[in-house]
């Protein structure tokens, strides 16, 4: 299933990409962070709204420990990508895409450092494959050290630690009613920054305006309800079972559905690194199913 959540991530890069393009005139008037904020805003608020459909969210939001776990959920969504949309425009694709990639190897630190079980040396090698293969698949990075690099470094950590807090958070509450609740969050807390940072001249009005420009209403709900909802229900609810390192692993495919759905679109041209990437993410993958049987014998 977590596969699943992967093909459908990888959508999710195209449908961004049409509405930054639709949005290029009101990213200059209103300001590129307040309207990435309430693109975030809408999309996880959209999503929040069709979670109390199910009982189990229902029968549980009064729980306050629902809450404060969703709000440490939320809170690592949203800076996770914030910054990774802060730091898009000043980084070319390869060198966003590698340092996006670490937060495999962060995990994989993160879970060492607080205990959440070792990685062994067969699932280590598979973390190095996988991160090489996600960071090369559009091209060797061009590596220099600026705010935009140390940024996109920040994002993998968050991305890393909103892996180990599903996986601690997920095995004592209700799945359904996190996503809930961090899906209120990242809502919440997103609308408040995007209207914090509108240019002067702009408000709330101009920021509703962008949903009325052409290409822009059906990504967002794509975002909202397969990106959001379905993408990160389906994590909630399935990763509980996989140690965090081996979740993180099987989430580095996602540049490959994303490259592979570029290229049928003609959004991206072939190169040989899509092959060397793509190449290694799946035998870093395997490796991790090798592990995983070893552990079972």
């Amino acid at each position: 299933m977590l596969l699943l959540v992967t093909l459908v991530w990888g959508a999710t890069f195209i449908w961004m990409r049409e509405i930054m393009l639709a949005l290029e005139a009101d990213l200059d008037r209103i300001g590129t962070t307040s309207v990435v904020a309430f693109l975030i805003s809408s999309r996880f608020t959209l999503a929040a709204a069709v979670l109390p459909l199910f009982p189990s969210v229902r029968q549980h939001l009064g729980n306050p420990d629902v809450w404060t776990a969703g709000l440490a959920l939320g809170l690592a969504l949203l800076a996770g990508f914030l910054a990774q949309m802060t730091a898009l425009g000043e980084l070319e694709p390869s060198t966003s895409a590698f340092l996006t990639s670490l937060y495999v190897v962060s995990t994989a630190l993160l879970s060492n450092l607080f205990g959440e079980g070792r990685p062994s040396r067969l699932l280590w090698f598979g973390v190095l494959l996988a991160t090489l293969g996600a960071g090369f698949i559009e091209g060797p990075p061009h590596l220099t050290w600026g705010w935009a690099e140390i940024i996109t470094v920040f994002c993998a950590v968050c991305f890393a630690v909103h892996i180990l807090l599903t996986q601690r958070y997920t095995m004592r509450m209700d799945p359904l009613a996190l996503t809930f609740t961090s899906f209120v969050t990242v809502g919440v807390l997103a609308m408040v920054l995007a209207l914090l940072t509108t240019k002067t001249g702009s408000g709330a009005a101009d920021l509703v305006g962008v949903l009325r420009v052409e290409g822009v209403l059906v990504p967002l709900l794509c975002l909202g309800l397969l990106g959001s909802l379905v993408a990160l229900g389906i994590l909630n609810l399935y990763q509980r079972h996989l140690e965090p390192v081996r979740a993180a692993i099987i989430y580095t495919l996602e540049p490959v559905w994303a490259t592979l759905y570029g290229l049928v679109l003609g959004l991206v041209g072939w190169t040989p690194w899509i092959l060397v990437g793509g190449g290694l993410l799946v035998v870093g993958n395997l490796m991790v199913e090798l592990n995983s049987q070893d552990e079972e014998e």
